[in-house]
């Protein structure tokens, strides 16, 4: 192909984790900018994640860290909390419009979107980036039950991918972090380091 298909990824941090989990795996976000990177130019790869401020220690903290020097450009804002009608505490962390902004303003800079996310939300969101000329794949999963993708999005979608079929190419070795505790217990004596970080606790 004589032109190199400009690509951006959008990835909804809170909605792709639990994607993932309802199918039984963990990311390894090395391997998912390498997929893309091998299918054409990689632009941007956009991290979206809300994070609750007041934690002493948040356990998506040490990947977003990883991510911010790993070739991701990550976007966070804090949790709002809120009580709802019925007097219960919420925490609210919305991150659809930070992610709609960038899009359309990346979408006269690619030609190929992918969205990691099954917001039924983001239609009018794919629709409006399409008018623009620019490709759009949606990667979430349809064989969980409920699906985790909201029909509308999917139908809309130019491609949807199912994300068990990324499983053998982005999905981390099951081994790995056996294989790591392992070499902790190994050394007893010695004080444990705190594993780098990295993208071996993407938890929210």
């Amino acid at each position: 192909m004589a032109d190199i298909e400009r690509i951006a990824l959008f990835i909804d941090g809170a909605n792709l984790y639990a994607t993932a989990k309802s199918l039984g795996f963990d990311i390894d976000y090395k391997r998912l900018l390498r997929e893309f990177q091998g299918k054409g130019r990689l632009i941007r790869a956009f991290y979206y994640t809300a994070l609750i401020e007041d934690q002493e220690y948040s356990s998506i903290r040490p990947l977003i860290d990883w991510l911010d020097y790993n070739g991701y450009a990550v976007v966070t804002k804090p949790t709002k909390e809120f009580v709802d009608s019925l007097g219960r505490r919420k925490v609210k962390g919305n991150m659809d419009i930070e992610l709609a902004v960038d899009a359309m303003e990346m979408a006269e800079h690619i030609d190929h979107m992918v969205l990691f996310s099954g917001d039924g939300d983001f239609r009018s969101l794919v629709e409006a980036v399409q008018r623009k000329g620019v490709r759009v794949s949606v990667i979430s999963t349809i064989t969980t039950q409920p699906p985790m993708i909201a029909d509308e999005l999917r139908r809309q979608a130019d491609e949807f991918i199912d994300l068990i079929h990324l499983v053998s190419k982005i999905g981390r070795d099951p081994g790995e972090r056996a294989a790591r505790m392992e070499r902790y217990q190994e050394r007893p004596r010695q004080m444990a380091a705190p594993a780098p970080a990295g993208h071996e606790d993407e938890e929210e």
